[in-house]
């Protein structure tokens, strides 16, 4: 049976996920109904940010990486949780899982900032449309091809390896008091984003606000992480990743 505590960080993080992806479901419908004001609204030039855009752009790329990377970490979270209260008998977990939680999430927050920053570059230099889209086939395959490579490579895999391995992690790196648990959130935060940074690349391809998209990378990460397929299961996606790309470049040149 699992212990109160479990059950209710298991249902925070739950509460969380649902909150974001209910923003994002907001922002989604929001961007629909600019599509459904025509094709001009759609093809327009794209005035340069404001301080204020960035801003909201930042949010919400830091909600998405909420909804999309907290349900693959919940099993090194609630690792953390259970090995706390193993150590801790009379302490409840819930104030340093939290704080595991705020250095994992931090992390992320570093990567929605580059994020912002790449789509603020990408949009200025034509190859993201008012819809978040990619505009060019040849930015696309090339997408393809590059996080296929990545996923081929020894960073991916090592990274993918502390990922798929809460209990190891935490033995190895365990940190005692409330900066080791932010320590320990932000070095799981900074392999997750090695493991995952490419797959959230390709969201310019699909549509950073297409949530069929958001969906599919965030149950590809999920399964990835779960599934202890190893170097060669990171090695299949890459082929089909780069195939992908290739066939996207062939039809552009035909």
């Amino acid at each position: 049976m699992m212990r109160r505590d479990r059950w209710i960080i298991v249902f925070g993080l739950f509460s969380v996920t649902a909150l974001a992806w209910y923003y994002l479901t907001l922002m989604a419908d929001g961007m629909n109904d600019m599509v459904m004001i025509g094709d001009a609204m759609a093809k327009m030039r794209i005035a340069p940010w404001t301080a204020v855009d960035f801003v909201l752009m930042f949010i919400m790329w830091m909600v998405m990486m909420v909804g999309m990377m907290l349900p693959s970490a919940s099993p090194m979270i609630l690792m953390f949780a259970k090995i706390y209260r193993d150590q801790n008998q009379r302490g409840e977990p819930f104030v340093p899982t939290g704080i595991f939680v705020a250095g994992y999430i931090a992390v992320w927050g570093a990567f929605s900032l580059v994020a912002t920053v790449l789509q603020c570059s990408l949009q200025d230099a034509g190859f993201l449309s008012p819809m978040m889209t990619s505009t060019s086939s040849v930015f696309s395959g090339l997408a393809f091809i590059v996080v296929g490579l990545y996923q081929w490579t020894p960073l991916k895999n090592a990274c993918l390896r502390h990922c798929q391995s809460p209990l190891s992690f935490l033995m190895t790196r365990w940190r005692d008091g409330s900066a080791g648990a932010f320590q320990m959130g932000l070095s799981h935060g900074a392999y997750c984003v090695g493991c995952c940074w490419g797959l959230m690349a390709l969201l310019f391809v699909g549509g950073v606000m297409n949530l069929l998209w958001v969906a599919a990378i965030t149950i590809f990460v999920l399964a990835e992480k779960i599934t202890q397929a190893g170097p060669w299961g990171a090695r299949i996606t890459g082929a089909a990743l780069i195939a992908w790309g290739g066939v996207t470049m062939t039809l552009v040149a035909n």
